[in-house]
């Protein structure tokens, strides 16, 4: 009776101590450390902060399951492929209190990859733009130049000007030959022949001006002095800054929307499908979507947020700087990711391929 007694009690403690701990997989340093401690003193559920350094890790774990982790953060273009692969499980904005104070103008832009928004509550999101070194790049253009421009990439005259100084391209084949296309006044998810063509002889044109393709490298690169214009991340650019002032670079790190238009990207919160404790995730999405943790989050990092509610607690030079919060003539030019098909992805590699063979 003892022994039963005991594996009764042993058997009915599990899911207690299960329900008291969520596992939370995103970028470090994503979630501001104050708040996360005050959702774990306020519910009483401990939060295991796992990290990756890559979307390409995170996808992996989620289109492979068994993940064990309970919220994570994909970007659009995830979270269109887990939602295709069935990695995540539906959630409806009713389920969360705070959902209703979301930019519904930015929640039509992320269904695009999550159409209906039944599987994801944006995070932050941001623009893909130009880093550019000011000094370096107006010593060689004028202090004229079109620092909001894509001319500077897609332009010959401009790009030969800072081969020398550096030119560096995102390694993101759809992205990029979306704000190709974009440029040339093509629909950026154009499939037809004619379209990709005029966008693989526009990147033809810039490859003898580029430097390299990469992912990350720019960021300390631009930091550094080593190269002067970079098709970025916001986020990237703004890393860059810091690191420039912090060093004492005797130049400044500045990032620009194209006043062309560009890509708007979303990091969302999502649940895996097989999340060991999706209540507590749950618990989670609402308790971040809170203006005043949105607004700790960007006046922290700099990342602007979907919260209407969190606009009056943002540090006011952040909600006045155009290339964070873009106005509303520059925020009508911008477009989302989508999900492509099979053939379309395959036709835009082989156009990539192309266009980055010498680097």
């Amino acid at each position: 009776m003892r022994l039963f007694l005991l594996a009764l009690l042993l058997g009915g403690s599990l899911p207690l101590a299960a329900s008291q701990q969520l596992n939370l997989y995103s970028w470090a340093d994503y979630v501001p450390a104050q708040a996360l401690q005050r959702f774990q003193d306020t519910t009483g559920i401990q939060v295991r902060y796992d990290t990756f350094d890559s979307l390409e890790v995170l996808e992996s774990k989620l289109l492979t399951g068994r993940s064990g982790y309970d919220l994570v953060f994909p970007a659009s273009t995830s979270l269109a492929r887990a939602i295709q692969a069935g990695a995540l499980q539906p959630i409806e904005a009713g389920e969360f209190t705070h959902a209703a104070s979301l930019d519904p103008e930015l929640l039509a832009l992320l269904a695009e990859a999550d159409p209906g928004n039944r599987y994801a509550m944006p995070y932050t999101w941001g623009t893909v733009g130009l880093g550019i070194n000011l000094q370096a790049v107006e010593q060689r253009l004028g202090a004229d130049a079109p620092l909001n421009s894509l001319d500077l990439l897609f332009k010959p005259d401009y790009a030969q000007r800072l081969k020398d100084c550096g030119i560096a391209v995102l390694d993101s084949p759809q992205e990029v030959i979306a704000i190709a296309l974009n440029y040339l006044g093509h629909d950026p998810y154009a499939s037809a022949g004619p379209a990709l063509e005029q966008a693989a002889q526009l990147l033809a044109a810039l490859q003898p001006n580029v430097r390299y393709v990469g992912s990350a490298r720019h960021i300390d690169d631009l930091a550094r002095g080593e190269v002067c214009l970079a098709l970025t991340y916001n986020g990237d650019a703004g890393m860059a800054a810091a690191r420039a002032a912090e060093s004492g670079q005797p130049f400044e790190v500045i990032y620009r929307i194209p006043r062309e238009g560009t890509l708007i990207w979303f990091d969302s919160l999502a649940i895996p499908v097989d999340a060991p404790n999706p209540a507590a995730a749950r618990q989670l999405i609402d308790f971040l979507l809170q203006p005043e943790v949105l607004a700790e989050l960007t006046n922290e990092l700099f990342f602007a947020n979907a919260s209407l509610a969190a606009e009056p607690l943002i540090d006011p030079q952040i909600a006045a700087d155009p290339d964070i919060y873009p106005p509303p003539e520059l925020r009508a030019r911008l477009f989302a990711e989508r999900q492509l098909s099979l053939a379309e992805q395959r036709q835009r590699n082989r156009l990539w391929t192309r266009f980055r063979t010498q680097y």
